[in-house]
């Protein structure tokens, strides 16, 4: 330490140093090692002072202790010394004791017991300071043990005739209801008395009380909303005439008053005809004459606002109050806009035609220059979307994400994408072209079912996206669609005839090469890959020259270390091996896709669980076709969307794997979760005789595993109805319906 350092804590740090000069001292430090030496010396001192008897000075050392203790250093060994403050007759140790108490304990302290019988006997104490020291300190850090004890003190002094221990009171009774509810109705009787008092601290403290009673305890409402005259009257009284200059604030008297007084209206008038139209002219006459340049009138103006809007309030009110809203969006505080965006979003779907009034308003805040501004603003503005704006609105939504933060660019994508779809669909491919790497996950389906849709831009579409794809490949959904658009429609690629743009002559090495690229890329996640190895795949009944270097592409794949691009690859594999006459039906274009078929979320992640249709196929993955639909009218197409990617897939309701000599045997999909499918075996004999020594086996491969089963050796004869009908689980790692169904009908053995 130095020396000077040391001198002064020599000289000055001494057991009778004042607190002013302990504080000086300390803030002389020039070093936390300094500090900590001070501090460290005058606590071994307050201790000493604590263990001699009373000298006048122990008073001054827990003032000090409670100065070292608000700088975060320990100061538990006071604790005992309160209680002894406390329980003195001296009001100046009284007040140190009460505010050490209230500073260093609190219920789970053993010594805070120790000072209920203190606090008793000073609750009916002569002086009034003294009452107050007591209530402060029970409204401060009181126990549930101690406001049981102390309530009907409490009570009491409720209805003392003085108002200074009133008010007091009051306050400590909304502590003890915080801490116990059930004594709530001790209270009861007189907080609906308090209202007629004149003094505003007590009347504050009323309707604190109130509040509290009505939150706590609904059954009082009906009580209380009795008084919603009364309220209204009080009310009216701070608004039309002025109260004495302390109550004044910025023109506006006693808002604190006001402020809470609306809050306990809002309680009241909420669902209940009755008192709502009490109350309603005089929020139009708050709303009307307030003074919102200030602070003091903005605050009493929203708590106006949501007043009006959460009780049964008219027609008009509710216009009143979102004009309100609107002029707070033209102040100069960046809060009070922010405020007034947050409640014009809560209000926007009940009231939507009385903020779109405001839209050009809430536009200019895109602009603002705080980003939690402009996020309130484009919430706001993606929820004003309709119909009748989409151009306008579109318009200015296009140049905020062309200027957005880079934190706003995802939500600021997907809104606008999802409004476009919704209202102006012609929109929606230049907003992926625009910014499709911020798009979420959830819109790509979305964009494909549209594609799908209009058969005259099929052209137009993989064109555009195949120019995007080659220019950059770092927008992962932006390259899925694109990838799915190249598979299906390569061959208009490939002709290169589009009349909507300059028409550009792309080879079937061109397109395999932007495929290969983004299979190899490390930028591309596995559904990416898959969207490409489909496309891939897909391009295979497309081109006649390449189909060599497509094969070689797809078997690379098949010993992925991802499972699902492995078992994409090994089932390619499988059509141009042993399925090379049913590959062009398999791979044939998708047809236009329905948007409401199972397993399309249309972007919608609320979470909202729908009953299934019981008439609809299940969502399943995609797997090996045995044959295109156009075929087999026993199938449907339905669009799927799954954590890897999103495609059409056709479901096999039910197959008949083998019919000769009078049996029939046949195969279906009964039901699928994560981990298993539910395979269906149904036998008939329609031959004149019994078959006997009937047995049947089902290998799959050991991917696979199946439950075992037991059949009848005997297939009794009949014409009119299936003999067995026997279910076996079959568990994949793959949960893939479709894929495990092919795998039983290419492995089953009689």
């Amino acid at each position: 330490m130095p020396l000077s350092i040391s001198l002064i804590t020599d000289t000055v740090m001494t057991p009778s140093v004042r607190l002013q000069e302990m504080i000086r001292v300390i803030r002389s430090a020039r070093t936390q090692g300094e500090e900590r030496g001070i501090i460290q010396k005058e606590c071994a001192d307050i201790r000493a002072q604590f263990r001699q008897s009373d000298n006048g000075e122990r008073s001054h050392s827990l003032a000090k202790l409670l100065y070292v203790h608000m700088l975060g250093y320990p100061a538990h060994f006071g604790q005992m010394e309160c209680v002894r403050l406390i329980a003195s007759p001296r009001y100046s140790e009284k007040r140190i004791g009460y505010l050490g108490a209230m500073m260093l304990l609190d219920e789970k302290q053993d010594a805070s017991l120790l000072i209920t019988n203190s606090i008793k006997n000073d609750l009916s104490h002569s002086s009034q300071y003294v009452q107050s020291l007591a209530l402060c300190t029970l409204a401060c850090m009181g126990s549930a043990e101690m406001c049981r004890d102390l309530a009907p003190e409490i009570e009491r002094l409720l209805r003392a005739s003085n108002s200074y221990i009133k008010k007091k009171a009051t306050l400590c009774a909304v502590h003890i209801i915080r801490k116990v509810p059930e004594l709530a109705e001790l209270f009861t009787p007189s907080a609906r008395s308090l209202l007629s008092e004149k003094n505003h601290g007590v009347l504050h403290g009323a309707v604190v009380l109130i509040t509290e009673l009505c939150e706590h305890n609904p059954d009082t409402l009906d009580q209380f909303r009795k008084a919603v005259p009364e309220l209204v009257q009080i009310m009216k009284g701070l608004v039309t005439s002025s109260y004495s200059p302390e109550h004044n604030v910025a023109g506006i008297s006693d808002p604190f008053l006001q402020v809470r007084i609306l809050r306990l209206l809002r309680i009241l008038g909420h669902n209940n005809d009755t008192a709502s139209d009490a109350m309603n002219d005089l929020l139009a006459q708050v709303a009307t004459n307030t003074d919102s340049s200030k602070t003091a009138g903005s605050a009493v103006l929203y708590e106006t606002v949501l007043t009006i809007m959460d009780i049964n309030s008219e027609s008009g009110l509710r216009v009143l109050a979102v004009n309100i809203l609107g002029r707070f969006l033209l102040n100069n505080d960046r809060n009070i806009r922010y405020i007034s965006m947050t409640s014009l979003q809560k209000i926007v779907q009940s009231d939507h035609n009385a903020v779109q009034r405001h839209r050009g308003t809430i536009v200019d805040c895109l602009k603002d220059q705080d980003t939690s501004v402009k996020r309130r603003a484009l919430e706001l503005s993606l929820a004003l979307v309709s119909a009748v704006n989409i151009r306008s609105m579109m318009k200015e939504l296009l140049i905020f994400l062309s200027t957005c933060p880079p934190e706003l660019r995802s939500q600021t994508t997907s809104g606008i994408f999802n409004a476009a779809e919704r209202y102006q669909q012609s929109f929606v491919l230049h907003i992926y072209l625009l910014a499709g790497g911020d798009v979420r996950d959830e819109t790509v389906p979305n964009l494909i079912q549209l594609i799908t849709t209009a058969s005259e831009l099929h052209c137009y579409t993989v064109h555009k996206l195949y120019r995007a794809l080659v220019k950059d490949i770092s927008q992962q959904p932006l390259v899925q669609v694109a990838c799915w658009c190249i598979g299906e429609y390569g061959d208009l690629l490939l002709k290169g005839e589009c009349e909507e743009i300059e028409p550009v002559q792309v080879t079937e090495d061109d397109v395999l090469d932007a495929l290969e690229t983004v299979l190899q890329s490390h930028m591309s996640s596995p559904a990416t890959r898959g969207f490409a190895l489909t496309a891939t795949m897909k391009l295979s009944t497309r081109i006649t020259d390449n189909v060599d270097r497509i094969r070689s592409i797809v078997s690379i794949y098949g010993s992925c270390i991802d499972l699902e691009l492995q078992q994409r690859a090994v089932e390619y594999n499988a059509l141009f091996k042993k399925y090379d006459h049913m590959r062009a039906a398999v791979l044939e274009r998708m047809p236009v896709m329905d948007k409401n078929s199972p397993g399309h979320t249309n972007g919608d992640t609320s979470g909202e669980n729908k009953e299934p249709d019981p008439s609809k196929p299940k969502p399943v993955e995609a797997g090996l076709l045995s044959e295109p639909a156009s075929q087999n009218p026993g199938k449907k197409c339905v669009m799927v969307s799954t954590k890897h990617c999103c495609v059409y897939v056709h479901v096999v309701l039910t197959e008949t794997i083998y019919e000769k000599n009078g049996l029939r045997l046949k195969i279906q999909c009964d039901k699928q979760t994560e981990t298993e499918v539910m395979v269906t075996l149904i036998g008939s004999n329609s031959a004149q005789n019994d078959i006997t020594n009937f047995n049947l086996q089902a290998a799959v491969p050991k991917v696979c595993t199946c439950s075992t089963f037991k059949l009848s050796p005997v297939l009794a004869h009949t014409s009119s109805r299936y003999s067995f009908i026997h279910s076996f689980i079959a568990f994949t790692p793959f949960t893939n319906i479709s894929s495990a169904l092919n795998t039983f009908l290419l492995h089953a053995a009689l």
